[in-house]
């Protein structure tokens, strides 16, 4: 029903073939007219008795995207300058601040706000409504509240057409520009939605806005698949579907694949994106995972809290991940500043907050995490940070090959144990660890006992789980905007990006900010002597067969088994999850699988790949220092070495910097040709620090590396059942 309390004559913009027989009766019988109107509208509504309140800065078209809005859903239209403010206050907006001043006019505007009710109308809020916190509680507490985020620029533009030169809340001596920088953090307060404008027709914004509020509405549209599930098992029950809560709980599928969305991922115009050229890295993870999480998940508001405990003081660099010109074409995206040193960070420092907010209070968690180096002490530093009351309930166990990641990275993660996160050096590869974990989740019988037994549930923190992709998609996405905004490119030119390749988490993600709208060309992955993947992606088979894992001076990516693939596989092949379960059976029963030629085909016009040797890893690096003063990671030259056989200089070329040089103290040091190589981690990275290299010697590894007790942790053989019971050992300890 609509209704206004005390404030008439009020603007409705209703549908023109309105009978003026309803609008007699809507005068003379407000109350009968209502209740037919009731009637009506609640077919034809998008949301009910539901209220849409635009909101945004002053110029952001709020009162003419209103009436576009309210005349395609023939429901009231209300614009709260016009229809309430002015007309409670028998004056202008204008003329009303000039008369009680900022402070008092933001007063008397929610006190306005505090006594207007309505329903199933379109609600146009004033610029400065939502710095009024009572009165914007009382709005959203029957609508939704949709954003019109405006650039900047294009508002301050749109200021200067009007002749507007000041706004509430301006001060003498503040920038119009400054003020509504100042304002934006009121907005980000309230909205449910928000839709990215631009530059753009309201037409097309009232479009936007109807499209945000659908998706809003339907929740249970956006659900997630197997990869390896038929088509003909999706048609689930309602009660069988996977939401992003879920996948992100259980971590990997119950057939022993891997979940993806079903209707894919959300597709930016050329336009959003450019919208965000100007917009800080926090901001654009901002409006990226909003897209790619429906808010019935995670609200806006608490996305944003999270994103602010991720990215805020863990990270020393403030531009989160900034792009750095290394040479001729080449540039670097350092990923690296967070506080355990590598690209892991940047997923590891959010899915820990996330995990906590969509899990059930009604059970304890333990994650299980593998790693070839770099994801363990990420695991364990991110859980670490947690509240207290979440580390009460949710524990981390982070197995690692006990003889196969670098001192350093070995004495990090052992550094790294909190009271709720412990490493286990396990006496094999990471291949096992991996494949350990996998055969452990689809245990049923042993995840049974434990969630009988102890009220303990397991989950993934591997680039298994949806929720460390993500974030990973992020910096792919604002590396391509920085050189936009740094004026190296104009938007829609197309870069490169060659990525240090082992699981295939971070060049998928790249994959996937292509398919959104990024305009990557080709992902060149980046191989050490572990080369499987680059057989593949030159020949389409697979083959495991008498390989061993070489022990490499890039640990991270030693894999032989590269287990997100499987999601790229299932891209390809347009989601013929029998086609994958089929191939991934037979690479566990008989060690190899060969692609179809059409699907090779479809992969190679994406992705291209190439190795790297050990000689050429440090003698890459040693070129590197030589010429430019900057040292390269092992990783990082690999895929440099990559980069500058494969490129072909036509146009830039992003080179994903993974991890510090400092995590790997030994080989730099003989790739730059210092014989004093001393065994303790600490002194190897005080003799690095001497050298004044670029970046300086990163400071979260100096301090991990400096605490007591670093030697201290459990070590297991190569045994499914002595893992198994190091699981239960540490729950009982834990939760009991």
């Amino acid at each position: 029903m609509f209704h206004v309390v005390q404030y008439r004559p009020l603007r409705l913009i209703t549908q023109n073939s309105l009978s003026s027989m309803c609008f007699k009766l809507m005068l003379s019988r407000p109350v009968a007219f209502a209740q037919i109107w009731k009637s009506w509208f609640s077919s034809h509504s998008l949301v009910g008795n539901k209220n849409i309140i635009l909101m945004g800065p002053p110029g952001a078209g709020k009162t003419t995207v209103g009436r576009i809005v309210g005349h395609k859903l023939d429901c009231p239209v209300i614009d709260i300058d016009d229809d309430v403010l002015e007309t409670t206050w028998n004056m202008s907006v204008s003329e009303k601040l000039q008369d009680v001043g900022n402070e008092q006019f933001l007063e008397e505007e929610g006190k306005a706000l505090l006594k207007f009710s309505a329903s199933g109308s379109v609600i146009s809020l004033t610029g400065s409504n939502p710095m009024h916190s009572a009165g914007m509680q009382h709005m959203k507490k029957n609508g939704i509240v949709v954003y019109l985020d405006v650039p900047t620029a294009v508002i301050m533009s749109r200021l200067k057409s009007m002749k507007v030169d000041r706004i509430v809340s301006q001060s003498p001596g503040i920038s119009l520009k400054d003020i509504l920088q100042f304002r934006k953090q009121f907005y980000k307060r309230w909205y449910d939605i928000r839709v990215l404008c631009g530059d753009i027709a309201a037409e097309v914004v009232a479009e936007k806005v109807l499209d945000a509020v659908k998706r809003y509405q339907n929740s249970e549209l956006e659900t997630f698949i197997s990869t390896r599930s038929s088509r003909s098992g999706r048609n689930m029950e309602k009660d069988s579907r996977k939401y992003f809560s879920d996948v992100v709980t259980e971590g990997l599928a119950p057939d022993g694949g891997l979940f993806v969305p079903e209707r894919g991922l959300p597709k930016f115009t050329a336009g959003e994106w450019q919208s965000l050229t100007e917009a800080t890295y926090t901001e654009r993870a901002q409006v990226i995972l909003e897209r790619c999480i429906h808010p019935a998940d995670i609200p806006a508001s608490k996305l944003a809290e999270i994103i602010g405990a991720a990215y805020g003081e863990n990270f020393t660099c403030s531009k989160i991940a900034p792009v750095r010109h290394l040479a001729g074409n080449q540039f670097l995206l350092e990923l690296f500043h967070g506080p355990t040193a590598s690209f892991k960070d940047f997923a590891l420092q959010m899915m820990p907050h996330i995990f906590a907010y969509c899990i059930p209070r009604s059970c304890n968690y333990l994650v299980l995490v593998a790693t070839s180096g770099d994801t363990g002490s990420a695991v364990l530093d991110g859980f670490s940070r947690l509240h207290d009351t979440d580390k009460q309930r949710i524990a981390v166990m982070n197995f690692f090959p006990e003889d196969g990641v670098s001192p350093i990275q070995k004495s990090q993660m052992i550094g790294c144990q909190k009271e709720n996160a412990w490493s286990v050096g396990v006496k094999s590869d990471f291949d096992f660890c991996q494949t350990a974990i996998k055969q452990i989740f689809t245990n049923s019988d042993y995840t049974g006992f434990l969630t009988v037994e102890y009220g303990t549930a397991l989950a993934a923190a591997n680039s298994i789980n949806w929720a460390r992709l993500l974030p990973q998609i992020v910096y792919h996405a604002s590396a391509y905007l920085d050189l936009v905004h740094q004026g190296i490119i104009p938007f829609g030119s197309p870069v490169d990006v060659c990525i240090p390749t082992g699981n295939f988490g971070n060049i998928l993600s790249a994959l996937y900010a292509k398919m959104m709208g990024i305009p990557i060309r080709k992902c060149i992955c980046a191989n050490n002597e572990n080369n499987v993947l680059t057989d593949f992606i030159r020949t389409g088979v697979y083959d495991l067969r008498g390989r061993k894992l070489i022990p490499t001076f890039s640990p991270a990516v030693d894999i032989l088994k590269s287990s997100n693939l499987e999601r790229y596989l299932h891209l390809i092949a347009n989601e013929d999850g029998q086609l994958v379960a089929q191939l991934y059976n037979q690479l566990e029963n008989q060690g190899h699988f060969k692609l179809r030629k059409d699907l090779l085909e479809k992969l190679q016009q994406d992705v291209v790949a190439g190795w790297c040797s050990e000689e050429d890893c440090l003698a890459a690096i040693h070129s590197v220092y030589s010429t430019t003063g900057y040292i390269l990671d092992t990783h990082t030259a690999v895929a440099k070495v990559v980069a500058d056989r494969l490129q072909d200089r036509t146009c830039p070329i992003i080179i994903s910097s993974t991890a510090h040089y400092s995590k790997f103290a030994p080989a730099i040091l003989r790739a730059l040709r210092i014989t004093e190589i001393k065994q303790n981690p600490l002194s190897q990275l005080h003799l690095l620090s001497s050298y004044s290299p670029l970046p300086p010697v990163h400071w979260g590894l100096l301090e991990t590396l400096k605490k007591k007790g670093n030697e201290d942790h459990q070590v297991c053989a190569a045994d499914m059942s002595m893992l198994m019971s190091r699981i239960e050992t540490l729950i009982q300890n834990h939760f009991m």
